[in-house]
């Protein structure tokens, strides 16, 4: 597959646009991450996918991750049991885009609310902390975005929309849950609004004694938001969240694992002082996001001469526990101007700075290990102009330079156009650069040898998608190409005897993705997508291919929901002697509304009892049920 072919295919399909029906409903869903304005996704020259509230509580998930793993074509979450990440050895949560992510994830970027989301030292996000009561949708832009949002954004940006209480009065809503493994799910919110006052809050308790021995989690998360709107043009507004977890990690089934067991607390807070005017509109954000951490690496009682890892896992209980404390702190000024018809012009400065203390925290008499306790700062400014042409045709470019106080600059690029050739066919293409910084645990951190002289990642995308509504917007199908290409990339390699960061690697990511959705009747609604992925070196947590098909049927209190998810050719270890796994899971849901304010649900899943592993040496659970009771008043 090469570029021509991409881009031929792409054409060739917009051109069997022409037998779309010509009354069919305009597509005007309004996406604000690949702009950091509301505007009409079809305006945008990148591919973005949305979930939406009715998505997310359609899956009754507590964890936010899952539900995107399929929604989100060339989207793969890894996991390891029945509820809860982890992190540290064993840990996963790990996202790939489009074959993009690292291991851990520092190549593609969570966002809340437009904030950056990754620890200070380690520099990936932490999956536990993502909760779906809180979110109202989710923007997923796939491919770079690091003209607006920098650093990590190479392969992409998810970002998490908040909930916000728009309607007047209070209410609120509880779900209670218990399912297999004696796994545990609370959750409740609610909401109050008066005149300019708004507030919305939540809290949620999960916990499982696993699927594995030594494989149990449990976390607490609580979250709250408080808006003011001050006059017609001026809001201000803020949130903070927190969460408490200890999860453990069992070890491979050949490998296990005791007293492997994580103690984690992550906060973030911010504070927007929104700008609205005929216009003009913009934001100053601060950000403050911090975690506080205790591992303790564990012991496995296998002799050494018969371990199949390195480094070896020791023996006896270790006398320390790995801890760190992160922080990171910044600000992003922006404002969009529309001059005059038709234009948008975006421009903008961010700044933050990110680290942390890290050390070893001795059991016994002998004195704490120092490692390192050090912060980096990063400043940037950008600009990005569209402009809308004979009511068809949407040209963008932009460029955001970037400083950082230990590499240097960096210049980042992007131009792309939306052309729509009939009323309901939208053809888009980009180019587009992505880059990410190095981690100070890769500059400065002895986990492995550190080298302070890294340069950042980089990554040039090409792509094309082509969206056509049919039969009066009851069917809405976009297959979209491109060609990702990375150097610079981070790799460990030894030097001088010790494993050492270096910017060696390259790679070249080629792929078409297919997302449709279709209102068969009243009541009747099918959603799927499609993505194939060929990799110039395969890595984990990057199928060749993806399905996923979701059908959900209404009928006056009861809701029936069914799914199946199918992944081909996911490698889960490299090597003279690769693994790879291929498997679908089927799994099902129905919720029955008793009363007003009385729903309850059953769901299932895995319901074919497929045997299956993500990561090496972690078999997931097979059929596990749940059920639960929906509250609201």
């Amino acid at each position: 597959m090469n570029k021509k072919l991409i881009l031929s295919a792409g054409f060739i399909l917009a051109s069997l646009s022409v037998f779309s029906q010509k009354d069919s409903v305009e597509l005007s869903e309004v996406v604000v991450t690949g702009t950091r304005s509301q505007v009409n996704r079809n305006n945008v020259p990148m591919t973005i996918s949305v979930v939406n509230r009715e998505e997310i509580e359609q899956s009754s998930e507590s964890a936010l991750l899952p539900v995107l793993s399929e929604q989100v074509p060339s989207m793969f979450i890894t996991e390891r049991g029945v509820t809860g990440f982890g992190v540290s050895t064993g840990g996963t949560g790990g996202i790939t885009l489009r074959g993009i992510g690292g291991s851990p994830t520092t190549e593609v970027l969570v966002l809340i609310d437009g904030h950056p989301q990754y620890m200070g030292v380690m520099g990936h996000h932490l999956p536990d902390a993502y909760v779906a009561s809180d979110v109202e949708r989710v923007e997923v832009v796939r491919g770079p975005a690091s003209i607006l949002y920098g650093s990590n954004a190479m392969g992409g940006a998810i970002n998490i929309i908040t909930r916000r209480q728009n309607r007047e009065g209070w209410n609120a809503n509880a779900r209670l849950m218990y399912g297999s493994y004696n796994t545990q799910k609370y959750q409740a919110n609610g909401g109050f609004r008066k005149n300019k006052f708004d507030i919305f809050a939540s809290i949620n308790h999960d916990r499982t004694d696993g699927h594995r021995r030594n494989s149990a989690f449990n976390i607490t998360n609580g979250y709250v938001r408080a808006g003011y709107d001050i006059s017609k043009n001026f809001r201000l507004w803020g949130d903070f969240s927190l969460a408490d977890y200890e999860a453990q990690n069992p070890g491979t089934v050949t490998l296990p694992m005791f007293d492997n067991i994580a103690n984690i607390i992550r906060g973030a807070g911010s504070a927007t002082f929104e700008n609205k005017f005929d216009k003009t509109d913009g934001a100053l954000k601060l950000f403050y996001n911090f975690g506080n951490h205790e591992i303790n690496d564990g012991f496995t009682n296998v002799p050494p001469n018969q371990q199949q890892v390195m480094p070896p896992v020791p023996l006896a209980k270790r006398d320390y526990l790995f801890r760190s404390k992160d922080k990171n702190f910044g600000a992003a000024l922006y404002q969009n101007f529309r001059l005059f018809e038709g234009n948008l012009i975006t421009a903008g400065v961010d700044f933050k700075t990110f680290g942390g203390h890290v050390w070893n925290d001795s059991l016994g008499s002998r004195p704490n290990k120092e490692t390192i306790d050090t912060t980096v700062y990063e400043i940037a400014g950008y600009i990005v102009a569209q402009q809308e042409l004979f009511e068809k045709l949407t040209l963008t470019a932009g460029i955001r330079f970037e400083n950082n106080e230990v590499f240097g600059n960096e210049w980042v690029p992007q131009a792309g156009l939306a052309y729509r050739p009939l009323k309901h066919t939208t053809i888009k293409g980009s180019v587009s650069k992505g880059f990410r910084s190095p981690t100070i645990r890769e500059l400065f951190l002895n986990m492995p040898n550190p080298n302070p002289n890294l340069k950042p990642e980089k990554l040039i995308n090409y792509e094309i998608s082509v969206g056509q509504s049919f039969l009066q917007g009851k069917i809405y199908a976009e297959l979209t190409g491109y060609i990702a290409e990375g150097d610079n990339i981070i790799q460990i390699t030894p030097v001088a005897g010790k494993q050492t960061p270096i910017n060696a690697g390259n790679f070249s990511n080629k792929g078409i993705e297919l997302s449709a959705r279709w209102q068969v009747i009243k009541g009747l609604k099918l959603h799927g997508n499609y993505s194939y992925m060929h990799l110039k070196n395969p890595i984990p947590a990057a199928p060749e291919q993806q399905a996923f098909l979701s059908a959900t049927y209404s009928l006056q209190k009861w809701n029936f929901n069914a799914s199946y998810q199918y992944i081909h050719n996911l490698y889960l270890a490299l090597g003279q002697t690769p693994q790879k796994d291929s498997y679908g899971l089927l799994n099902a849901k129905v919720s029955y509304q008793a009363l007003k304010w009385l729903g309850v649900f059953a769901k299932g899943e895995n319901l074919t009892d497929t045997e299956y592993s993500i990561v090496s040496g972690y078999p997931m659970p097979g059929v596990t049920v749940f059920g639960g009771v929906n509250l609201s008043f």
